[in-house]
């Protein structure tokens, strides 16, 4: 389904789809359609959850997974008392990469995890760039719920809530430096975990292109771990012993491995993949960036 009925129509003639849309309501109520991905701009997440729920359906919920933690909050309590199945597309804890940084952690690789340090820096968008539906959405609050910080820190804030568990202390600050649009373009984000590991994460989306980064650096008492989230790379393991290299891309489908876990809950053979309740957690901590 899309707005667009000649671009859906076009779609499903090409990837030989036998049905097409171009009103939500319709879709989510034809009775041969037995479950929902929403991958629409986050303002409408939770009419159309909502919607699909009251039709009996389970959900496949994008990131982030609502506007804020009260309206995701509502999503969550709603499927629940109606006993609907909803998942959200944090779909980077099936990647090879994260897996194996889990792995690690958990075989004692580095020893003790100390902290985080993540930094990820893009040059500021282009006068093009801003005025192009692509990106206009995910600058204005009013649809995307922040600025570019809520479409890429879902994927981070939730690796680190799946490898370290819901943080204890939360601390945010926020800044528009550019003033290109209304929402913040710089955020830091401080998080203690449980046995004393903390984060710092620097997320700045108006640097010079010789200031980009996407690097993220877990530190133990006997190694680190370093990676990115958001380009084909390695993944490195130093200790002692020295530099082991793995070469992890992503996969050809990004959200395939996950989707096959998604699919498994909604049939009954497997467990959620990732809950409403989990993703809460990083909402929490978003709603403080906002």
């Amino acid at each position: 389904m899309r707005r667009n009925g000649a671009k859906a129509k076009d779609y499903a003639y090409r990837h030989k789809v036998p049905k097409w849309y171009d009103d939500a309501g319709l879709l989510i109520n034809d009775p041969d359609i037995n479950a929902i991905y929403i991958a629409t701009p986050p303002s409408s997440h939770e009419s159309y959850t909502l919607a699909a729920i009251e039709a009996g359906k389970p959900v496949y919920v994008e990131k982030p997974m609502a506007m804020n933690y009260v309206t995701a909050s509502n999503m969550a309590d709603t499927a629940a008392a109606n006993n609907i199945k909803l998942s959200v597309a944090h779909y980077r804890r099936a990647w090879p990469l994260f897996k194996q940084v889990k792995k690690w952690l958990e075989e004692e690789m580095i020893g003790q995890p100390l902290f985080v340090r993540l930094d990820y820096h893009k040059i500021k968008l282009t006068p093009e760039e801003l005025k192009t539906t692509k990106t206009a959405w995910r600058i204005d609050p009013a649809i995307a719920g922040g600025g570019l910080f809520n479409d890429f820190a879902p994927h981070q804030l939730d690796i680190m809530y799946w490898i370290f568990g819901a943080p204890q202390q939360t601390y945010v600050q926020s800044a528009n430096q550019g003033k290109q649009y209304h929402a913040p373009d710089l955020t830091m984000v401080q998080l203690a975990f449980a046995n004393d590991i903390y984060f710092n994460g620097i997320w700045n989306f108006n640097v010079a292109e010789t200031a980009t980064n996407d690097s993220c650096e877990i530190i133990g008492d006997k190694g680190s771990i370093r990676f990115s989230f958001f380009r084909v790379s390695a993944i490195e393991l130093v200790t002692n012993a020295g530099t082991e290299i793995l070469e992890l891309e992503y996969p050809v489908n990004i959200q395939q491995p996950h989707i096959n876990s998604v699919v498994k809950f909604f049939r009954g053979e497997g467990p959620n993949p990732c809950s409403l309740e989990e993703a809460l957690v990083t909402m929490k901590v978003m709603d403080k960036a906002s």
